[in-house]
């Protein structure tokens, strides 16, 4: 006891609780963006952290391993098999009474009281359904694994660009609210001045109050609006929800949803596409195991036993009756009432329909082009009127403004081109983000959005 207290003592004094805590702290220390981050940041953190890319990650090993384990149809099984038996009560035959043939049969206990057995057993599959299946169809299924993971990827780039340049432009409706809030408070110290002096009633200040106080509203909305957003963006990307994280876009993002319009779809640039070609030629492999059904599967094995037997169960393994054998195995089904019939049918309407879901898909992605591009077009066109209005909006503000200086104008219509100005930029941005939005969906409708796996 003395030994153990000595020695916690020396390693309370040498900090090791200390090192013991700092190393924990290593260890599950996240790892974090450094700086603000762009949308291509964001999406190779998703890629290395989202659950998601885990999930696939280990369903892909199933998909692989699922394969590897049909393809070992082709190895040799080899087992071993031991048992012991004794008897309770010995098995009788009876056999004639050779010293008296013409006499009564004489009843005869065979074999011993303890018995005991170790096989090993060896088969090889020469020819099997099943076996050539597996092989033919193993890069199938491989493809499908990985198409599958990569249309869950590509989705989850799609949500991660959508919420990114959500989070940009609310904050950027943030930052117009806060001008408008500087606006709004210089012209209600002006009101108040203006009804200081009595060249004023009271009425354009309470006004200018009323229209500060609701702004205020407005900005405390939008700042519980993007930490909801921030939140959800952190959430696709995999960011740890207690750590902060801050964005940037870049200086032209107007620029950057600039696309061709003239382009066309073609339906195998999508990964959907690609996925069901792949699902058709695993039932092409379907079709043609069925058919293999009808065929014998032949089988080679080797049996090596060794046999104990002894009436007294101490001298059971004494010694041994070894035998062994070889041989071929062919089993050949004749006739189990048409069910492979039936099972070869239903494989072929199985084919049919997924060729159907070919023309299906087909017409399913011209559409979403379709409106993706009509779309766009659409928001381009608004986008464009929504910036004129901007500037007619503050042309109008300032001319009203300086108007209303020199006594020309009222209050009320100084508030009315105020709200008219921030209408005119709300719906800039809200246009601008559509615009984006639905570049994002022509993207993913031609099929632009790659990801490598």
């Amino acid at each position: 006891m003395a030994r153990y207290m000595f020695l916690l003592w020396l390693l309370w004094n040498n900090n090791i609780p200390g090192i013991i805590q700092a190393t924990v702290l290593a260890q599950v220390q996240p790892d974090l963006i450094s700086g603000e981050a762009g949308l291509n940041t964001c999406i190779q953190y998703a890629l290395e952290h989202q659950p998601l890319t885990a999930q696939l990650k280990i369903r892909d090993q199933i998909a692989r391993k699922n394969v590897a384990a049909a393809l070992s149809d082709w190895l040799p099984q080899v087992e071993l098999n031991a048992n012991y038996q004794h008897y309770l009560l010995q098995p009788v035959s009876i056999f004639p009474d050779f010293t008296n043939p013409e006499g009564p049969k004489r009843e005869v206990t065979t074999g011993v009281v303890n018995t005991s057995s170790v096989q090993i057993g060896a088969n090889q599959v020469i020819y099997s359904p099943e076996a050539i299946i597996a092989g033919t169809s193993a890069k199938y299924y491989r493809r499908q694994s990985v198409q599958s993971n990569k249309e869950q990827l590509i989705n989850l780039i799609l949500n991660i660009s959508k919420a990114f340049y959500n989070v940009l432009l609310t904050e950027a409706r943030l930052d117009i609210f806060l001008e408008d809030r500087a606006r709004i408070d210089r012209s209600l110290k002006d009101a108040f001045s203006l009804y200081e002096t009595g060249l004023n009633d009271k009425i354009d200040y309470q006004r200018a109050r009323i229209a500060l106080n609701n702004k205020e509203a407005e900005i405390g909305g939008t700042r519980e609006e993007i930490k909801a957003s921030y939140a959800y963006l952190k959430e696709l990307i995999g960011y740890p929800v207690s750590y902060p994280l801050s964005i940037a876009g870049d200086s032209n993002i107007a620029e950057k949803a600039r696309l061709d319009t003239s382009v066309s779809v073609n339906p195998r640039d999508r990964i959907e596409y690609q996925l069901l070609v792949t699902n058709m030629q695993i039932q092409h492999a379907a079709v043609n195991y069925q058919r293999l059904q009808f065929l014998p599967t032949v089988t080679a094995f080797a049996n090596y036993n060794i046999v104990y037997q002894n009436d007294e169960f101490r001298a059971l393994y004494d010694r041994d009756f070894p035998n062994s054998s070889a041989g071929l195995r062919v089993i050949m089904p004749i006739f189990e009432g048409g069910r492979r019939i039936h099972m070869l049918k239903i494989a072929r309407l199985r084919l049919n329909d997924l060729q159907l879901d070919t023309l299906n898909l087909k017409s399913r992605i011209n559409t979403e082009f379709e409106t993706a591009i009509a779309s766009y077009k659409m928001n381009l066109k608004a986008l464009g009127a929504a910036r004129e209005n901007v500037k007619l909006a503050d042309g109008i503000y300032n001319t009203i403004r300086l108007q209303y200086n020199q006594g020309i104008k009222s209050f009320l219509e100084v508030i009315v081109s105020e709200a008219d100005l921030r209408s005119a930029r709300i719906n800039e941005l809200n246009a601008l983000y559509r615009l984006i939005t639905s570049k994002l969906e022509v993207d993913a409708a031609l099929g632009k959005i790659q990801v490598n796996y």
